[in-house]
């Protein structure tokens, strides 16, 4: 089932890219498919309850909700939403069943971090060599593809999911610890490649987060916090120094950052002060905004750049509010395992992108949710082997 699991989870990623809807529902219907068979091997083993399958629900059932009672404005996209949202809480059911075992856990961080090493791998010197093309085969029309995903802010989101994994086991297993600071500083340099600036804001805090906290509760030693530090910072300057780092700093020097950014957020806040309660329907803000615009950016507005507030004009402020409980849980496991941190960037990221609005790429944060959930029901997991 892990190896499954993976292979579906690693097929949504390097489909990302392609200009048609069938790798979404491919995706989907492999991950119903692996849902429906876990439901039924595990029939009367069900795991304890978690607070994060209520927010993943309500989602599902209120986009249900707005199409039975009429409540969106294009239910065709409210459909759509459904199956999405369905998806993410399928996603955590299977990882609620399969993770319940440490050693499984452990075994999928890893090839999610081995996974999303190789990805970055191919993502920077593409960058460089493929001139917009993916895996220097398919023409895309963009300048700055990373990998199979077309955004750098997606790539970004991606890395920083997983990239607290790579510098928790190069602080915790001086072994390899060497393997892990390479890859954590591959990982880190290819964001910079991307010129995402919120990515390379929110890596660099995860790199200092993770390193500080684990000093602070003395779960790493001295010794391999300096050592790892001291890789760490050569690595991350070598990897940086290849990739360059002027095109992230120009783009931080920008007169205004946060233009047209700015102008979807304010349009969204009208939104939703004209229907606070029940939104528009899910997936409907590309179809409403038109009328709330106060800019002609001359191209089509496909997302409010905020998931946070997207979410809220779509399903009114119940919605958002609910969306939220499952980020405030999240707090508490995620620094208490520290691998888990990459969930808390993503979230932060969603303030200023929308790297939710993918199935394939939401389910990533997802899926460590799970992971931590079962982690919290569990005692404290055995340190790997040094």
């Amino acid at each position: 089932m892990g190896i499954a699991l993976a292979a579906t989870f690693f097929f949504g990623i390097l489909t990302l890219w392609v200009p048609a809807f069938w790798p979404v529902t491919v995706f989907q219907v492999a991950v119903f498919a692996l849902a429906s068979v876990t439901l039924l091997r595990e029939r009367g083993n069900f795991p304890p309850f978690s607070y994060p399958i209520i927010p993943l629900a309500f989602a599902a059932l209120w986009g249900v909700f707005q199409w039975l009672a009429g409540l969106t404005v294009y239910p065709f996209e409210t459909k759509i939403a459904i199956a999405a949202w369905t998806t993410l809480l399928a996603v955590f059911l299977i990882g609620s069943f399969l993770f319940r075992d440490p050693s499984i856990r452990h075994w999928f961080r890893l090839a999610m971090l081995w996974f999303g090493f190789l990805v970055a791998i191919v993502a920077t010197v593409q960058t460089f060599t493929a001139d917009g093309e993916v895996f220097w085969i398919f023409p895309t029309g963009y300048s700055n593809v990373m990998g199979p995903i077309l955004s750098r802010n997606h790539y970004g989101a991606f890395i920083e999911a997983v990239l607290p994994i790579a510098i928790f086991e190069a602080l915790r297993r001086e072994r390899d610890s060497l393997l892990y600071t390479v890859m954590a500083a591959v990982m880190y340099a290819s964001v910079i490649a991307s010129a995402s600036r919120a990515g390379t804001v929110l890596v660099t805090a995860e790199v200092l987060v993770v390193i500080a906290i684990l000093w602070l509760r003395g779960q790493a030693t001295g010794r391999a916090i300096g050592l790892s530090l001291a890789r760490m910072v050569v690595a991350i300057g070598v990897f940086v120094a290849v990739v360059g780092w002027q095109a992230v700093w120009d783009r931080f020097w920008v007169p205004d950052p946060y233009a047209g950014r700015r102008e979807f957020v304010l349009s969204s806040l009208s939104m939703i002060a004209d229907r606070p309660w029940f939104g528009f329907g899910l997936g409907a803000w590309p179809t409403v905004y038109p009328s709330y615009a106060t800019i002609d950016v001359g191209a089509l507005a496909n997302r409010a750049h905020c998931d946070w507030v997207e979410w809220t004009a779509d399903g009114g402020v119940a919605f958002g509010l609910m969306l939220g409980t499952l980020f405030l849980w999240c707090l508490r496991p995620a620094f208490r395992s520290v691998w888990g941190l990459g969930v808390i960037a993503v979230f932060l990221h969603a303030t200023v992108d929308y790297p939710f609005s993918r199935p394939a790429l939401a389910s990533w944060p997802i899926l460590i949710i799970a992971m931590l959930s079962c982690r919290e029901q569990q005692a404290e997991e055995p340190v790997a082997p040094a």
